[in-house]
């Protein structure tokens, strides 16, 4: 059975470990090499997009309004030019 086959009926994180783990080492090899074409990006902005829209990050906005009225901050290029 090919490693396309294996992952194919997998649903789970937990199971497709266990498959991993129980790959031949050709077979994780070509995991491995696979793995690359996940866009991990997409997953990423989606979980920043779900977070803001349920308010998680509501604080930090909140936390950063307040250093900008406070004068706690520094413009970015100025930030930038001291790196």
């Amino acid at each position: 059975m090919g490693l396309s086959r294996k992952l194919m009926d997998m649903s789970t994180v937990t199971e497709i470990i266990e498959a991993v783990k129980s790959l031949g080492l050709e077979e994780k090899g070509e995991f491995l090499a696979r793995l690359s074409e996940v866009d991990f990006e997409d997953v990423w902005d989606r979980q920043i997009a779900a977070d803001a829209q349920a308010g998680r990050l509501d604080p930090l906005w909140q936390q950063a309004l307040e250093d900008i009225h406070a004068g706690r901050t520094k413009p970015l290029d100025e930030v930038l030019n001291d790196a």
